[in-house]
């Protein structure tokens, strides 16, 4: 602002020759000399210049209209001259002597020529017509006009009365004047016209015209060398500015002068108020009548009169008027040849001080917005997105928060209409507050803002608790401490997303006096709406992974099954990020054997758990098959490239990308492990003596890539080895490589006389993540063996006479295991296993007893026919043997070996 004035005063006392800024546009070279910028100036795009160009104007129109009427004037007075000599040459004429007389001889024209030209000339016309009452001419100056008719009025003189009239004659445009000629008797005998022409009449005008114009000429010049001085010291006092821009420069300072938030005041040198803006009036609270007043009489205190007249130089100096504090900035006006006296700027600081405070709350409240919406939501976990609402919140907006859910919302689901909330979080200053503390369960009454708010929708702010009987109706006692604890305002916010309402945030004050306010309410309900959707995702989470937890547990073994091969120990742990697709197994086979199976499918969430349940479901299936691992890997690989190709077909994209897998096969008769893998990490060994270490078992392609041969390993595993299947959430994470955590696994599970829960809770210890981002699945499994006393085998020649010998033998070794019960059917089903082997089979032919949990059957030939159950007639002679078998035992089967197939028969022991 004091820039500005400081402007305004120099434009009003720059001196002649220097350049205004507004100007530059106009100026063209700034080399320009004072005649240069003379012409310009009086070029009429200043407002000297138009005013220059505007009284030459004026003075012009003044010489041009004298000039005119002076020569219409002299005009008028000739032609009147010239009209009142011609009448008076034709009466003279008409009246001489001899002139009637004339007339009346026989050759008037001979007679009045010559003196008609005479008296022309004497009296200085042009003519003198001389003519008859017909109008035919007697005289005229040129005689081949003479015997003529006269141009011109004649009617009213034949009357008697003369005429005098403007006519183009036989000479031009002229002013004649005719008058009869009368008889004694007064009879009209004749007429005279004498004229003058216009040439002659303008004569004397046109003689005095060159003076007349000189004389005009020598005004306009001195009239144009006064306005050029005029203009000169008008463009010294105007700096060259137009009109416009004069206009808009004046308009802009006036604008600005009354509507800037700074008073401003100018002062002369004898101490009276030139000027007073509008701020200025309001600041000092001056009368409307003060410019012109001295400033001592303007009712100011001593200090600031004294300092407004003083015109001494002042920065920020603070005075106080009225209950303002003004900062008050004077400069005096004469330092640039100005006028004498003072400018000064006036500050109400007060009232920045008050919008600085408003501002570093707006400023704080902005910053807390921006807080919670990165610290809230930083988990898809209900409760604890409502602990990170109150963190965010206490201390800096409410003294206390609480957070109150419904019970469906910390379960996934969508709340029921109802009042009843669950304390979910609680944050404060103090911890000692008279608060429903976590985990109760409230129940509020109508009349409370909380109900008011689940009902509506809508946030609600108590002022004053005290003085609230809705809210003191909730608990009498409890509200009633919460009073005398020092709360005393509420602000009550639904979390609503949409119309779904899952509870209330209450923000409660007690250490800030002043209540809370609608900006507070505004600022509480965009806290609670950020939250809302965070606590809202975290409730569709919960929802969908419970679903999916729920699923995958129902489609996970329950309990092992009961086997005497393998001590097992099994870990499963789900991700926290969402459910995955990890999956184990453990299938009792034919002849004692055990299958340990471990998977794992790509992806996570339901489909990746209803996908892990068909693949487990799969592998039951084939197990009773009894096939080989490898073959039992093929099939898999193309049930998963089936289930890709639906899921593809359905919505266009393939929900299931994959899974891997690793299937064992132990034998404890053998000690003899059989393992293939599809794409999953490699088994690990624990020897008796306590030594690690990862067999070459071929690692085949992951299932439903399709294409590839899977190959399987033989290990031979000494008693009480230990086999360890897992998934690859186990040795690899984000921060560790999968080498890095096979080998922290290798160092793990080193060490001898470890059981398998030991084991397994060994290297979850070491290598389980604090924050598993994918599944994990950990099954260990120490062998044992069948000893010898519990085998028993014998080769059978390929004739029926030696099944008899065979039964003898059964029953001997039955009778040493203390089972002659159960000799007869032991002898029956071996007798129809062995006759069949004998007709329909080829040797070798070899029986193998096993004594494990069950009595096992063992026929071993070199066919690969297999038996089919059927159902003979009464009329048949035979057929009826493999019914027998599968009535007389629990389960029959048959399995291919590479050198034929086993049928096998198992029967409970008593």
């Amino acid at each position: 602002m004091v820039g500005l004035l400081g402007r305004t005063r120099a434009q009003s006392t720059r001196r002649p020759g220097t350049t205004h800024p507004e100007r530059g546009k106009h100026d063209g070279k700034r080399g320009q000399g004072p005649s240069d910028g003379l012409r310009y100036a009086l070029g009429g795009r200043s407002v000297a210049g138009q005013v220059f160009v505007l009284q030459v104007v004026i003075v012009l129109l003044l010489v041009v209209a004298a000039v005119v009427a002076l020569v219409l004037q002299v005009r008028h007075d000739s032609t009147q001259e010239a009209r009142n000599r011609s009448l008076a040459v034709a009466e003279t004429f008409a009246n001489a002597p001899g002139t009637r007389a004339a007339l009346n001889a026989p050759h008037p024209t001979a007679l009045l020529q010559p003196s008609a030209e005479a008296a022309r000339k004497a009296s200085n016309v042009d003519f003198i017509v001389v003519m008859n009452t017909d109008a035919i001419r007697y005289t005229h100056p040129k005689p081949d006009r003479i015997g003529k008719k006269f141009i011109g009025t004649t009617a009213p003189v034949l009357a008697g009365r003369p005429v005098v009239e403007q006519v183009v004659g036989t000479l031009g445009p002229l002013v004649q004047a005719t008058v009869p000629i009368r008889a004694p008797d007064g009879k009209v005998v004749g007429m005279v016209s004498a004229g003058i022409t216009t040439e002659n009449v303008g004569g004397a005008a046109n003689h005095q015209l060159p003076l007349l114009l000189g004389a005009a000429a020598v005004a306009l010049a001195l009239a144009t060398v006064s306005t050029a001085l005029v203009s000169r010291r008008l463009l010294r006092q105007t700096h060259g500015l137009g009109p416009y821009e004069m206009t808009r420069m004046y308009e802009h300072h006036d604008a600005v002068l009354h509507s800037v938030r700074e008073g401003v005041t100018i002062v002369g040198a004898d101490g009276r108020l030139l000027l007073a803006n509008d701020e200025a009036n309001r600041l000092l609270g001056l009368p409307p009548d003060a410019e012109g007043q001295h400033v001592q009489g303007l009712g100011l205190d001593a200090g600031t009169a004294e300092l407004l007249g003083s015109g001494r130089v002042a920065t920020d100096e603070v005075h106080l008027v009225g209950d303002r504090l003004l900062a008050v900035n004077q400069r005096p006006t004469h330092l640039r040849g100005g006028p004498a006296g003072a400018v000064a700027t006036l500050r109400d600081s007060t009232e920045l001080r008050a919008l600085s405070g408003r501002a570093d709350i707006a400023r704080e409240r902005l910053k807390l917005l921006y807080d919670a919406g990165v610290r809230i939501g930083t988990s898809l976990d209900v409760t604890r997105t409502a602990e990170e609402l109150t963190s965010v919140a206490v201390p800096r907006f409410a003294d206390f928060v609480t957070v109150d859910l419904a019970d469906a919302v910390l379960n996934g689901q969508e709340p029921d209409a109802g009042t009843g909330l669950r304390r979910t979080a609680y944050g404060g200053i103090r911890e000692d507050a008279p608060l429903y503390p976590v985990g109760e369960h409230i129940g509020f009454v109508p009349t409370t803002p909380q109900a008011h708010s689940l009902r509506t929708g809508e946030a609600v702010v108590e002022p004053d608790l005290g003085g609230a009987p809705g809210w003191l109706a909730q608990d009498p006692r409890r509200t009633a401490r919460v009073v005398d604890y020092g709360i005393h305002s509420l602000i009550t916010v639904p979390l609503r997303v949409g119309p779904l309402v899952m509870g209330v945030v209450n923000f409660w004050r007690s250490e800030k006096p002043d209540p809370f306010d609608g900006d507070d309410l505004a600022l509480a309900e965009e806290l609670v709406a950020r939250a809302a959707v965070s606590i809202d995702n975290a409730r569709r989470y919960t929802r969908e992974h419970t679903m999916a937890v729920t699923l995958q547990r129902s489609l996970l073994p329950r309990s092992l099954p009961d086997q005497s091969a393998l001590d097992l120990a099994y870990r499963y742990l789900p991700a926290q990020a969402g459910v995955g697709g990890d999956w184990f197994d453990v299938l009792p086979l034919p002849g004692a054997r055990v299958a340990v199976v471990v998977g794992d499918v790509v992806g996570h969430g339901l489909m990746a758990a209803a996908t892990m349940g068909r693949l487990r479901t799969a592998v039951h299936n084939f197990a009773a098959l009894d096939l080989p691992p490898d073959e039992l890997l093929g099939l898999l690989d193309e049930l998963v490239g089936r289930i890709d190709q639906d899921e593809s077909r359905d919505d266009g994209r393939a929900a299931v990308t994959g899974a891997t897998c690793v299937y064992a096969v132990y034998d404890p008769t053998t000690r003899r492990c059989t393992v293939a893998r599809a794409g999953h990490p490699p088994p690990a060994v624990v020897r008796p003596d306590g030594s690690v270490d990862f067999p070459e078992v071929p690692a085949g392609p992951p299932l439903g890539v399709g294409g590839l041969p899977f190959e399987t390993a033989e290990l031979d595993l000494a008693e009480g080895s230990r086999l360890v299947l897992y998934t690859d959430g186990l040795i690899e994470d984000r921060k560790r490589d999968i080498d890095v955590g096979l080998d922290l696994l290798r160092t793990t599970l080193a060490g001898a006389d470890r059981s398998p829960e030991d084991t397994c809770q060994a290297v979850l210890t070491a290598l389980l993540p604090a924050r598993p981002a994918d599944d994990i699945a950990l099954i260990v499994a120490r062998t044992h063996s069948l000893g010898a006393d519990r085998i028993a085998t014998w080769e059978v020649p390929s004739e029926p006479a030696a099944v008899g010998g065979l039964r003898a033998a059964v029953t001997r070794q039955l009778a040493h295991w203390g089972l002659e019960e159960m000799a007869f059917t032991t002898e029956l089903v071996l007798s129809e296993l062995v006759t069949n082997a004998i007709r329909y089979g080829s040797g070798p032919i070899r029986v193998r007893l096993l004594l494990d949990r069950a009595l096992i059957c063992e026929v071993f030939d070199a066919s690969s026919t297999s038996p089919h159950l059927r159902y003979a007639a009464t009329t048949d002679e035979g057929g009826r043997g493999l019914f027998l078998v599968a009535r007389l035992t629990d389960r029959w089967g048959t399995r291919y070996t590479p050198g034929g197939k086993v049928i096998w028969a198992e029967q409970p022991l008593p």
